[in-house]
């Protein structure tokens, strides 16, 4: 795939680009942006034409090297290889023994938060320890083509400790290594390691953009491709992957979910529903608090009378707009807060059914 053929953020692209044709790479770059808007595209077509032996700026997609790195644009199937072979049986010392490694070409190495297990994944993947160590090593060896590449998806899920490490290679990089880091939220990142990173900030695409982007890989029918691509939030990957079906009925459910809170009265109906959402198990709970944002994102348009709004969930405008009448701005601004405050105990592992519970009641008793 070439650099030509990537889809939105040119600038960034071109930038890459000209790095490479300059053959002035900076030894670490931070791509951070929300998922699925093409960061981790990006970062792998960056290595294959690092290492292309036929392009000094882009990959041809024909030699070696980029046959080689070719099987990495999904890297789901290497993903459970590793886990697999590592065994279900993997405890805490065994992780950071044999740390999560994908490598199909000798320079370029992908790491992405270890779920443990493959069967039974932990409540949060992590980069780990073993993990950072490896690469701190393995940068100090020569490439065997041009450049070293270490890709490292969800950075900020990295421990602050753990970071520290990690800050070593970065202060004193080899000159034919690049570390690309990728993150959804960049302030989870010690200040350090991002002063030390060239940093390109990813923006959504236009909704006109992922639907076009859907047209020219999908046989989804028009009106599919427009609902898919004003969900995803302008984030192509995201569209791509999209089950309609599946996200319609989360969607409902979120909203069902605040309908019945602010009516206050059926309790145990409303704790019904936060064990049926958490409970859910083909979706991560942090993309179900994405839809109740998204729900109240909405909700909070209609509430400041926005005479014709862009609405997020279009699909859902009347049931909203019904809503939105029923509860006031207070009350809206009082459940995202409440949405952020559980956002945060995650990160310290909370019970997220627990959690949910609680923002129940508390917007019930608003």
């Amino acid at each position: 795939m070439s650099f030509n053929e990537f889809c939105g953020n040119e600038r960034i692209a071109a930038a890459l680009r000209s790095m490479l044709s300059r053959e002035r790479v900076p030894h670490a770059l931070l791509f951070a942006g929300p998922r699925g808007v093409g960061k981790y595209t990006l970062a792998r077509m960056f290595a294959q034409a690092a290492n292309c032996e036929r392009l000094k700026d882009d990959a041809c997609g024909e030699c070696e090297s980029c046959l080689r790195l070719a099987p990495m644009a999904d890297p789901a199937a290497l993903i459970e290889r590793g886990l697999a072979e590592r065994g279900e049986i993997a405890d805490a010392a065994t992780v950071e023994r044999a740390p999560l490694i994908i490598e199909t070409h000798p320079d370029v190495w992908l790491l992405v938060p270890d779920p443990v297990r493959l069967r039974t994944p932990v409540a949060r993947p992590m980069l780990r320890l073993g993990q950072l160590r490896a690469v701190q090593r393995a940068a100090h060896f020569a490439p065997s083509r041009r450049r070293r590449v270490f890709l490292l998806d969800g950075a900020e899920t990295m421990r602050w400790t753990d970071a520290d490490a990690f800050l070593k290679i970065l202060e004193e990089p080899p000159e034919s290594v690049t570390l690309v880091l990728m993150t959804t939220n960049a302030e989870a990142l010690l200040p350090t390691i991002r002063s030390r990173c060239l940093q390109f900030y990813f923006a959504p695409l236009a909704v006109e953009a992922v639907e076009q982007f859907l047209k020219d890989r999908t046989k989804l029918a028009p009106a599919a491709r427009r609902l898919a691509a004003q969900l995803s939030g302008g984030c192509p990957g995201v569209a791509l992957d999209l089950d309609l079906e599946n996200s319609q009925r989360l969607r409902r459910e979120a909203l069902r979910f605040l309908e019945t809170a602010a009516a206050g009265r059926d309790f145990l109906g409303l704790f019904a529903l936060t064990a049926a959402l958490t409970k859910n198990e083909r979706e991560s709970f942090e993309n179900l608090l994405t839809l109740f944002y998204s729900v109240l994102s909405d909700l909070l348009v209609f509430s400041c009378g926005a005479g014709n709004p862009v609405l997020r969930n279009p699909d859902l405008r009347g049931e909203i707009e019904a809503l939105s009448k029923k509860v006031g701005r207070a009350w809206i601004i009082r459940a995202i807060e409440h949405l952020d405050e559980l956002h945060g105990r995650l990160r310290r592992n909370s019970n997220r059914h627990l959690g949910l519970d609680a923002v129940a009641a508390s917007l019930a008793q608003a």
